[in-house]
């Protein structure tokens, strides 16, 4: 196993975030190689999810580690995951809010209204096919990082008006101009 690298996160505006990412097989070239990365470039970045789309890569593959979030959700410690050509099956319950951030968007948080619960189908990073039913923070995290394989952002969530409110901090990202303590990748 050669040694992990820390990649550079995507920005704001690479098309590669609004794209639909495709399935992959057990035979993705160095797959663990890149689950590794991912942890280590996520834990550099202080985030608690990453999708493979935000390294550059149109695959449907997302990490999580929910762990920062444990002091005010106990349930959450050690939720440490891997998901490969993940399927939400099902979301349910009333939706609410809680302020988002992505690490593609730095430096831009607001309010979200996902769906409490959420049944997901995916595969481990054994190949062992899961089936589980997560809620609350975790079903969140996973929501978010789940979007980003489908080429939809947190900022597509928000009403027409606060997206117009933010074009102004979302182009600057896009070109560069943003303070991120983390190696970013810009489309300009």
């Amino acid at each position: 196993m050669s040694k992990t690298k820390i990649l550079p996160i995507v920005a704001y505006g690479d098309p590669v975030l609004k794209r639909v990412a495709d399935e992959i097989e057990p035979d993705y070239p160095e797959l663990g190689q890149l689950v590794d990365n991912m942890f280590e470039t996520m834990y550099e970045a202080s985030g608690v999810g990453l999708a493979a789309p935000q390294v550059g890569l149109s695959i449907r593959l997302f990490i999580v580690d929910a762990t920062p979030f444990c002091e005010d959700h106990p349930e959450l410690d050690g939720f440490v995951k891997v998901f490969i050509n993940p399927v939400i099956l099902e979301e349910s319950g009333k939706k609410w809010p809680f302020n988002e951030g992505c690490l593609s968007i730095p430096a831009i948080r607001e309010d979200v209204f996902r769906k409490p619960k959420i049944l997901i189908e995916y595969y481990d990073e054994n190949w062992e096919l899961q089936e589980k039913e997560f809620d609350g923070m975790a079903a969140r995290v996973i929501q978010h990082e789940y979007d980003h394989i489908e080429g939809i952002l947190f900022t597509d969530h928000l009403p027409a008006l606060k997206r117009r409110m933010l074009k102004g901090k979302l182009t600057d990202i896009t070109n560069g101009i943003v303070d991120a303590d983390y190696k970013m990748r810009f489309p300009k």
